[in-house]
C-alpha cells in the first residue's frame, strides 16, 4: 500500500512538476532509469555455461555475459564480442576478429586467450557445460593474435556461428571463471549488484561497456513464485514488468487495462510429455505411440495454458524456417491407444509422471493424468523442484515420464547424444543429424530437418505437446523489451522509459 501511494504522489509531482516546466520554461523530469522484472523461478546459480535452467540465461544473457555472437530478438545472428568472421572454401575454418577495448567487469581485458580458454572448457572431457554437444564439432581453437582467434572444425559446419550465440557459449575470463555461479563477471553492459536469495537479483549499469550505453542504470529482477501473487504484483506497480507471465487466466485483465501492454509472442518452448525410451515400457514403441494417441492437445491447451499455445507434432518450432506440421500424425483416439497397449501386453500400466516447478508442467500434468487415465494407464504425480528435478530426472535418469519444455531453439541435437534424460538411441537417426551439422547447403538443410522432425515423431519419442507462448505483461510506458524469446533471454539492451 505504502509504494502505491508513492507511485500516485510521485506521480501527481511528476505531472506538476511538467506543468511548471512549460509554464517556467525549465526542463521536465527526467524518464526513469530503473526498472523491476518479476520473474517466477530462481535460477539455481547465474552461470550460464555449467547449468542448463532457462533461468539463468534470463537474468544474465547478454546482460552480464556476451559471446562471440548474439542472437538477437528475431533469432538472427549478430555480430557481439567478434566483430566479423570469415569461413574458408571447405566449411572447415572460421576465423573471428574481436573487438578492441573490451574489458571484464573486474577490470581485466578481453582479448583472443579469453575466447581459447572459453572454448577449450566448454568442451575439455570434464566439462559440465550444459550444451556441451554444441563444442563437439571443434578439433582446435587457435589464437593468431589478440584480437583474432582461428576456430578449425572436425567437418564443415554452417551452424557454428549461430551456435556461438548460445548463452552456453559465453566468454569468461580465468580469473574469475570458478566463481560465476556467484560472482558473475561478463563484458556486458550489466553488472551484478546483489543477490538476495529468494527474493531479487539487481543488476546495475557497468560504466566501462565498450558498446551503446544502456538506458537502464538499475534492473531488479523480482521472484515471484505464486501466479496469484504475480498478478497482484503487476496491478500494484509493485513490478514494472513480467515478460513471461505465469497466470494466462488473468490476461483479458490486463488486455482491458490501459495501464499495461500485453503482448503474446513466441517462446522456443518445444513442451514434451518425456518418456525414459531406456527402460521399459518405454523402450516399446507400441507403448509411445499409444501414449501419443492418448493426448488431446487442443483439451490440454484449453486446459492447462487457457487457449494459449501452439499445438506441435515433432521438436520443432512453428516459426522456425524448415517446419514440418506433424500434428496429424497422431491424432487424439483413446480406442487406438488401448489397442496399441493391449498388442504390447501393457495393458496394466503404472507409471511416475514427475512433474517440475513450471505452472505448465503442474497445471499440464494434472490434464495429461486424467487423459491416460482414460486410456488405462494408472499415474502417480510427483511434484519436483527443479534441484531435484535436474538430478533424479535429467542427470540420473531416474523416472517414467515428465512434462518440460525444451526452450532452446533448433536443439535437434539432443537426440543425437549418447546419454541424454529420455535414452533415445537410434543410429538413423543420428546418420541424419550428423549430414545436417556437416552441410552447408540451405536447400539441403531444410530439407534435412523436415525429415529430422518426421524420424522423431515416427519414432514417438516422446508426446509432442505444445509450444510455450510468452506472454509479456508491463507498463504500458516502458519500451524495448523483446515479444518473444528465440533463446532464453530479458535482453534489457534496448529496454527504455518514455519520457
Amino acid at each position: 500500500m505504502y509504494r502505491r501511494l508513492m507511485q500516485h504522489l510521485v506521480r501527481g509531482t511528476a505531472a506538476a512538476a511538467v506543468s511548471a516546466g512549460i509554464l517556467l520554461g525549465t526542463p521536465a523530469l527526467a524518464a526513469r532509469t530503473d526498472v523491476i522484472l518479476g520473474i517466477r523461478l530462481e535460477p539455481p546459480h547465474l552461470d550460464p555455461t555449467a547449468g542448463a535452467a532457462a533461468a539463468i540465461a534470463e537474468i544474465v544473457y547478454n546482460n552480464v555475459f556476451q559471446g562471440l555472437t548474439r542472437i538477437d530478438r528475431d533469432g538472427t545472428v549478430k555480430p557481439s564480442l567478434a566483430e566479423r568472421w570469415e569461413v574458408s572454401e571447405d566449411g572447415k575454418v572460421y576465423t573471428f576478429h574481436l573487438r578492441q577495448g573490451v574489458k571484464f567487469h573486474d577490470g581485466t581485458t578481453f582479448d583472443a586467450e579469453d575466447v581459447k580458454f572459453s572454448l577449450d572448457r566448454a568442451r575439455a572431457a570434464d566439462s559440465v557445460n550444459p550444451q556441451k554437444g554444441l563444442f563437439e564439432p571443434i578439433d582446435t581453437v587457435e589464437v593468431v593474435d589478440p584480437q583474432t582467434v582461428r576456430i578449425t572444425l572436425k567437418r564443415p559446419s554452417g551452424s557454428l556461428p549461430f551456435s556461438l550465440g548460445w548463452a552456453a557459449a559465453v566468454i569468461v575470463a580465468p580469473e574469475s571463471a570458478a566463481d560465476n555461479k556467484t560472482t558473475p563477471v561478463g563484458t556486458g553492459p550489466f553488472k551484478l549488484a546483489e543477490w538476495v536469495k529468494g527474493d531479487h537479483v539487481t543488476l546495475t549499469r557497468s560504466d566501462g561497456y565498450w558498446g551503446e550505453p544502456v538506458a537502464l542504470e538499475k534492473a531488479t529482477f523480482k521472484i515471484i513464485g505464486d501466479p496469484t501473487a504475480s498478478f497482484a504484483a503487476l496491478m500494484a506497480g509493485d513490478v514494472d514488468a513480467f515478460p513471461i507471465f505465469p497466470a494466462p487466466e488473468n490476461v483479458p485483465q490486463f488486455e482491458a487495462d490501459p495501464r499495461f501492454t500485453v503482448v503474446v509472442g513466441d517462446t522456443e518452448g518445444k513442451t514434451v510429455l518425456a518418456m525414459n525410451n531406456g527402460k521399459k515400457p518405454f523402450d516399446d514403441i507400441r507403448v509411445r505411440r499409444a501414449v501419443s494417441h492418448a493426448v488431446d492437445r487442443k483439451a490440454l491447451v484449453e486446459g492447462a495454458m487457457y487457449g494459449y499455445g501452439k499445438p506441435i507434432g515433432s521438436h520443432f518450432a512453428p516459426q522456425d524456417k524448415g517446419y514440418v506440421d506433424l500434428t496429424g500424425k497422431y491424432p487424439f483416439d483413446p480406442e487406438k491407444a488401448k489397442a496399441l497397449l493391449k498388442e504390447a501386453g501393457a495393458e496394466n500400466l503404472s507409471v511416475r509422471l514427475v512433474l517440475p516447478p513450471p505452472d505448465y508442467a503442474r497445471r499440464g500434468g494434472e490434464v495429461l493424468a486424467a487423459q491416460l487415465r482414460n486410456v488405462g494407464i494408472s499415474v502417480e504425480i510427483v511434484p519436483m523442484e527443479w534441484a531435484q528435478w535436474l538430478s533424479e530426472v535429467f542427470r540420473n535418469k531416474n523416472f517414467d515420464m515428465t512434462v518440460v519444455s525444451h526452450v532452446e531453439p533448433l536443439d535437434l541435437d539432443i537426440y543425437a547424444r549418447d546419454d541424454y534424460y529420455f535414452g533415445y538411441k537410434d543410429p538413423e537417426y543420428r546418420a541424419l543429424y550428423e549430414r545436417f551439422v556437416a552441410s552447408t547447403d540451405e536447400s539441403e538443410r531444410l530439407a534435412l530437418l523436415g525429415q529430422l522432425q518426421e524420424k522423431l515423431a515416427d519414432d514417438a519419442v516422446n508426446a509432442w505437446l505444445f509450444l510455450l507462448p510468452k506472454i509479456g505483461i508491463w507498463d504500458a510506458r516502458l519500451e524495448g523489451l523483446w515479444e518473444n524469446t528465440p533463446v532464453p533471454a530479458n535482453d534489457l539492451t534496448e529496454a527504455k522509459w518514455r519520457e
